[in-house]
């Protein structure tokens, strides 16, 4: 792998006045590659990516041994630091676009809006042409017509791309998709996922990929981070899945249903007390 963009050691994260340990004791670095995140709901994946992206609320107490986004220290950065960051050079992409943009405004402005406000000396038509070229980028046909558009007037996969086009304009250097393609059928997930490895490897971008999908991550990423209640249990290369080593891995993996070889009954993951506790096993990569 190559020179770190992201490295995390020992991330600590907790709520409620630092009494529930939501993430304890994650650590990984993220070179240019598609680094996917697998866990149940509540394990603490979306955790570790917001708090990358320092967007967990004032509530969290958030510790690390080293937090840093190339020279940058994450742990220390303020407010400020982070405006400059957020969308300039790290993109976060959300699980639903319903929810994820402004219903009251043109898709245009929205995406416009994001261009200029991290180039503050671009001018409207620079915003508008760089708009424009963004949706042609993620594969909109008719893109001056979907600009007209409003969010309800479009599509879940359209809303998707038009995220994609949103996080992508002004040229981030790490991009954190939390659940992109849950909210969508099989095919747009498809057209979504071969879009996102396409910009992914033209503009040389690190991604890291939060899903509960392990089917889809052991084909769309080049390694893979499994958690547990807030602990990373498992790392190993995607390709490498069928060999994880880890009782809880090798659980999720059995009970995903097959249809060559359909079991008469899916088995129950049975969890292990000693898991809360236990060490990340690490495959070379």
């Amino acid at each position: 792998m190559t020179s770190s963009l992201i490295d995390i050691r020992n991330l600590e994260i907790a709520f409620g006045g630092g009494t529930v340990r939501a993430v304890r004791g994650v650590s990984f670095s993220l070179g240019h590659e598609k680094l996917g995140i697998v866990g149940e709901s509540g394990s603490g994946k979306s955790t570790v990516g917001r708090a990358v992206m320092k967007l967990l609320p004032l509530t969290a107490v958030v510790r690390a041994e080293r937090m840093t986004f190339r020279d940058v220290d994450l742990l220390k950065a303020d407010e400020r630091m982070m405006m400059m960051i957020r969308g300039r050079r790290i993109g976060l992409i959300l699980q639903d676009p319903k929810y994820s943009l402004n219903p009251v405004m043109r898709i245009s402005e929205q995406i416009a809006e994001t261009f200029r406000f991290h180039y503050p000396k671009s001018t409207a038509k620079q915003a508008d042409r760089k708009m424009i070229e963004m949706l042609e980028a993620v594969q909109i046909r008719d893109a001056e017509r979907v600009a007209r558009l409003y969010p309800h007037e479009i599509s879940g996969g359209m809303g998707q791309r038009v995220m994609i086009a949103m996080m992508l304009i002004a040229e981030p250097e790490v991009l954190i998709a939390d659940e992109p393609t849950s909210a969508l059928d099989v095919t747009v997930r498809l057209e979504i996922l071969a879009l996102l490895d396409e910009l992914v490897a033209r503009r040389n971008l690190g991604l890291i990929f939060i899903s509960h999908d392990l089917n889809l991550v052991r084909n769309f990423c080049d390694r893979v981070l499994i958690m547990y209640a807030g602990r990373v249990v498992e790392v190993l290369k995607a390709s490498d899945l069928e060999n994880a080593r880890h009782p809880y891995t090798q659980g999720l993996l059995a009970s995903l249903p097959s249809i060559e070889n359909p079991p008469a009954r899916l088995p129950v993951l049975k969890r292990d007390p000693a898991w809360f506790d236990d060490i990340t096993l690490e495959t070379p990569h």
